[in-house]
């Protein structure tokens, strides 16, 4: 029976910090009023030689190349760069084809609407007067879908698609609410609408801490409405027909996470993440963590006979490298096919196939050539980019209210989930491609464990992924994280934005999470605010 404990999610409240004590051959008594701080506590490089210290107050702190890549590997990133903020046009673009093929259906036109500045993107506003807003081109936020298993998926097998979400009949694994002109079959009435419409509105919550002082938390609700299958349909309908609406249709929301240390994180070896594994809390201390093994498109296309691999990217671990990160949000947001996923993420769906005969097979995810839409040294220069964005420095590190934060989180044990630091990994591959000298044998301080944990009912979406279920989210990295608000004013915090603050973030922690937020709800304001000011230096 899997027990309650603490996670990562992102933001909230713990930070892995292990506390160090003396040295030498004093034998004294410890003076047990003597306060104790975290190893970590005056470290500012959180990047090894990956780290940037230009980042501070900077609106694009989170957008400057690894430091220590060589000219050619500057270059390249360049060029990843460019291809990051490339804006895709409906195909067939005569004068540029190398940036048609967007959709038919897709979430945004390029990579950095999902990742402002290669942070995070803005949480949508209802404003005052409306209960909701329909999402729109400026929603960096999406839905995965899926279809409820019979059962839940423990041991994944060629035989089960290895655990992974069962794809939702003619629509797949993800809501694309966006759509090139003649998209949908009734696209007169619905220019450029995608395969259903997305609203969102919000509801909240008061908390109120020991002191008497409370907090309003918001909660963002998704309405999916006027599917194509069933247009003007509802969940409401007198009588629900589309493939989309059924009850057994689970249905996730996601943000767009930061970029930035991507490929250190994939460079922390594997046996380093799975000494970590407490899937039974063996250390009763109600935290524990497991891996989520995933297929492995990169080692499908090598040929390997068991695809699999650890998961260490995605809200739920779903992935298992940048590359497959990466090219895989390039077809499924954007609906740009590419070597690694040649296919349209919708291909074999009614919209699909009307689509293709409604517009003479003008786009069917080929380029002129025959080959992906994206080619190789497109798809490179994006995965590389994302692997070598540098790390921001920490700030403020000798701010006493800083250095009272990082023991506070210390003494909130919050160091079970929020594992300070790894070193990365002296040789090898990242994504089946020799890794760069950049990221080898680097000592860093990502703040995660790269684990999944159970954060609770409050922050559950129901939906399984790979091994990962309805409750349990990945340890995010906090690395940079009080850059955020600085890089993009707008963002949120947690898998679906909900928190507009480092705060809210904490008090939306739950199942393993619980007794680290109840700690932090017992401190007194004073202390409440240098946890956060820790946070903020990171």
């Amino acid at each position: 029976m899997k027990t309650h404990r603490y996670t990562g999610l992102a933001f909230a409240i713990c930070i892995g910090l292990s506390a160090c004590g003396g040295s030498g051959d004093d034998t004294s008594e410890p003076d047990p009023d003597k306060k104790v701080y975290p190893a970590y506590t005056d470290m500012t490089a959180s990047g090894g030689d990956t780290t940037t210290y230009d980042a501070s107050e900077s609106g694009h702190g989170f957008s400057t190349p690894a430091p220590n890549l060589s000219d050619a590997e500057l270059e390249h990133h360049l060029e990843g760069d460019l291809s990051f903020e490339t804006a895709f046009t409906t195909a067939p673009n005569q004068e540029h084809p190398d940036l048609d093929g967007l959709g038919p259906v897709f979430n945004n036109t390029d990579c950095n609407s999902c990742h402002q500045r290669d942070g995070r993107n803005s949480t949508p506003i209802v404003p005052v007067g409306q209960d909701r807003i329909k999402l729109s081109s400026e929603s960096g936020i999406f839905l995965r879908i899926s279809k409820a298993p019979a059962e839940p998926c423990t041991q994944g097998t060629a035989a089960n698609d290895y655990c992974a979400p069962i794809p939702v009949p003619n629509f797949g694994g993800q809501l694309f609410h966006r759509g090139v002109l003649k998209a949908r079959p009734d696209w007169e009435e619905n220019l450029f609408g995608g395969q259903a419409d997305v609203y969102l509105s919000y509801e909240t919550k008061e908390v109120t801490y020991p002191d008497g002082s409370s907090i309003t938390l918001k909660k963002p609700l998704f309405d999916v409405e006027n599917p194509y299958d069933a247009p003007g349909e509802t969940k409401d309908s007198a009588n629900v027909t589309s493939d989309l609406l059924q009850d057994d249709v689970l249905m996730g929301w996601r943000n767009g996470m930061p970029v930035f240390g991507l490929g250190l994180l994939e460079a922390i070896p594997e046996a380093d993440i799975l000494a970590l594994v407490d899937e039974d809390d063996a250390n009763g201390d109600k935290i524990s963590g497991r891996v989520n093994l995933v297929f492995d498109a990169v080692k499908a296309q090598a040929g390997d006979e068991n695809p699999v691999s650890v998961g260490r990217f995605g809200w739920k671990a779903n992935t298992p490298s940048v590359r497959v990160q990466s090219l895989g949000a390039l077809r499924g947001d954007i609906g740009i096919t590419n070597p690694l996923f040649p296919d349209e993420s919708v291909a074999g769906t009614a919209l699909h196939d009307s689509y293709l005969t409604r517009t003479g097979f003008t786009d069917t995810g080929e380029d002129i050539n025959g080959e992906p839409e994206a080619d190789a040294a497109f798809s490179d220069s994006v995965v590389f980019y994302a692997e070598s964005l540098a790390v921001p420095a920490r700030r403020n590190v000798n701010d006493p209210n800083v250095r009272e934060g990082a023991r506070l989180f210390d003494e909130i044990n919050c160091k079970g989930c929020h594992k300070a630091s790894f070193v990365t990994k002296s040789s090898g591959d990242i994504g089946g491609i020799p890794m760069s000298d950049s990221h080898k044998s680097q000592t860093i301080y990502p703040f995660t464990d790269m684990l999944l944990h159970d954060m609770g009912e409050e922050l559950a979406d129901g939906r399984p992924d790979f091994l990962a279920d309805g409750n349990e989210w990945r340890t995010r990295s906090l690395w940079g994280i009080g850059l955020t608000q600085t890089v993009n004013p707008q963002a949120g915090f947690l898998h679906d934005g909900r928190a507009a603050t480092m705060e809210e973030a904490i008090l939306w922690h739950g199942g393993e999470g619980e007794n680290s937020r109840d700690a932090f709800m017992e401190l007194t304001k004073a202390e409440r605010d240098q946890v956060v000011a820790f946070l903020m230096s990171l």
